[in-house]
C-alpha cells in the first residue's frame, strides 16, 4: 500500500489548530460560499445523499456525524435535500448490501465510511457504473472513489505517541509498553499505527502489539489481559490505545488485574466517557478531531459534486491521497490535536461538542473544579 500523502504539520501548527474554535461555517473559509442557487446546477435542490457509516461501538457516528451531515445537506438545499442513513454495525457484508440498495434506489451521491476498505471496492465500482459518485468519508475505501475527507491519520498516531512519551517522563529504551492498534480492515488503523511507530520505535520497548478485531473494547480488554499475564502487572509503563473505546477495555483489564496506579493510556475521538476518564486520571489523553468540520465538509462535497459546482468541489479537495487501487484522489485532510486535562475547555467545550453539565456530573464535580471547569 502506498503511503497516504498527507500535509505534514509542525507541532506548533497543530497546536494552533487545536486551540481555535472551529465555527460550523468554517467551510466558507475554504472557498465555498453562498447557497445552491449559484452556477447552473446539473441537479437541483432535490438531492438525495446516501450515508453509509460503519458501526455503533463508537458513539460519534450516531451522535455527531449523521445529524451534522443531515443538517448541512438540508441547509445547502433549502431543506429540499435529504440524507438516507444506514449503519453496518461492523458487518462488512451488511454494508455491501446497504450500498447495493442505495445503487438500486438511485441515490444521487454516496458518502461511504467503510467497515472493510478492501471488501467494499466492488460495491464502489457498481456505484460508479451506475453513475453515482462515491466520496470516502473518514476511512479511505478502495475502488474508484471520487474524493476523500478525513483527518490527517498518520499525524493522529504521532500526536498519540508523543503524548504517551511525554506522560511517561524520562523514558528508556527498556521501558515496556503495549500497543493496542485498531482493526486490520480499517486503513485508518494502519496509518495511526504507522504514525505512532515513527515516534515509539527505538525509543521504548514495544513488548506486545495487537491489531484489535473490529475496534471492540471487549477485544482490547482480552488482549490487555493477555499482555498483563505475559509481561507482568508491574512491568508496563504505558499503553498506546488507538481510540477511546479500546482504552476503556484496557482500563478494565488493568483494574481487574489489581492495578491501582494506572500507567498513562492514550485514546482518540474525545468520547464523553473518555473526557471524564481524563479528568479523573484514568486515561491520560485523547485525540480531538472536529467532527463538525469533517462532516460539514463532506456534506458540501456531496452537494457540490451532484450539482456540478466544480469550483466549490475543487476548493474543498486541495489535498491528494493514494489508495491501494487508485492514485491522486482529491482529498481534504482536517487537522487534529491532543486533548488532555489542561485543554478540555478550549476544545470540546469551546466547539460545543459537549456541555459543561454533561462532563461535570456529580461523580466528576471535584475533578472539574480542580481542572478549572466551572460555570
Amino acid at each position: 500500500m502506498r503511503p497516504l500523502r498527507s500535509l505534514r504539520r509542525t507541532a506548533t501548527a497543530v497546536a494552533a489548530a487545536s486551540t481555535m474554535t472551529l465555527a460550523l461555517g468554517a467551510c466558507g473559509g475554504l472557498g465555498v460560499t453562498g447557497d445552491s442557487s449559484e452556477a447552473s446546477p446539473t441537479k437541483g435542490n432535490d438531492v438525495t445523499v446516501g450515508l453509509l457509516l460503519p458501526e455503533t461501538a463508537n458513539t460519534r457516528y450516531d451522535k455527531f456525524d449523521y445529524p451534522i451531515i443531515k443538517k448541512k445537506v438540508e441547509s445547502l438545499t433549502s431543506r429540499q435535500g435529504k440524507v438516507v442513513y444506514r449503519n453496518a454495525d461492523a458487518d462488512a457484508k451488511k454494508q455491501e448490501e446497504q450500498l447495493q440498495q442505495m445503487v438500486d434506489d438511485q441515490v444521487d451521491v454516496i458518502l461511504l465510511d467503510a467497515v472493510d476498505a478492501h471488501a467494499i471496492a466492488g460495491g464502489v465500482e457498481k456505484a460508479k457504473d451506475a453513475g453515482i459518485p462515491v466520496i470516502a468519508y473518514d476511512r479511505l475505501a478502495e475502488g474508484p472513489i471520487d474524493a476523500y475527507v478525513s483527518f490527517d491519520n498518520e499525524l493522529v498516531g504521532e500526536v498519540q505517541a508523543r503524548s504517551l512519551l511525554e506522560a511517561m517522563g524520562d523514558v528508556d529504551s527498556s521501558d515496556k509498553i503495549v500497543m493496542m492498534n485498531g482493526s486490520l480492515t480499517d486503513p485508518n488503523a494502519k496509518q495511526f499505527k504507522s504514525g505512532a511507530l515513527s515516534e515509539l520505535k527505538g525509543t521504548v520497548d514495544i513488548a506486545k502489539s495487537y491489531d484489535t478485531k473490529d475496534w471492540k473494547p471487549e477485544n482490547a480488554q482480552a488482549n490487555m489481559t493477555e499482555a498483563l499475564n505475559e509481561i507482568g502487572v508491574g512491568n508496563i509503563k504505558g499503553v498506546y490505545s488507538a481510540n477511546d473505546g479500546m482504552a476503556s477495555g484496557v482500563i478494565k483489564a488493568l483494574e481487574a488485574a489489581g492495578v491501582t496506579q494506572l500507567p498513562p493510556i492514550t485514546g482518540q475521538d474525545a468520547e464523553l466517557d473518555a473526557v471524564q476518564r481524563i479528568l479523573s486520571g484514568e486515561q491520560y489523553m485523547s485525540v480531538y478531531k472536529s467532527y463538525p468540520h469533517e462532516a460539514e465538509s463532506a456534506a458540501e462535497m456531496a452537494v457540490a459534486k451532484v450539482q456540478g459546482k466544480d469550483i466549490q468541489f475543487d476548493s474543498l479537495t486541495q489535498d491528494q491521497v493514494d489508495s491501494p487501487t487508485h492514485q491522486d484522489i482529491p482529498a481534504l485532510l482536517v487537522p487534529v490535536s491532543a486533548l488532555t486535562k489542561s485543554n478540555i475547555g478550549k476544545t470540546v467545550l469551546a466547539d460545543g461538542i459537549y456541555k459543561l453539565s454533561e462532563i461535570c456530573t456529580a461523580k466528576y464535580k471535584a475533578a472539574c473544579q480542580q481542572a478549572g471547569l466551572t460555570k
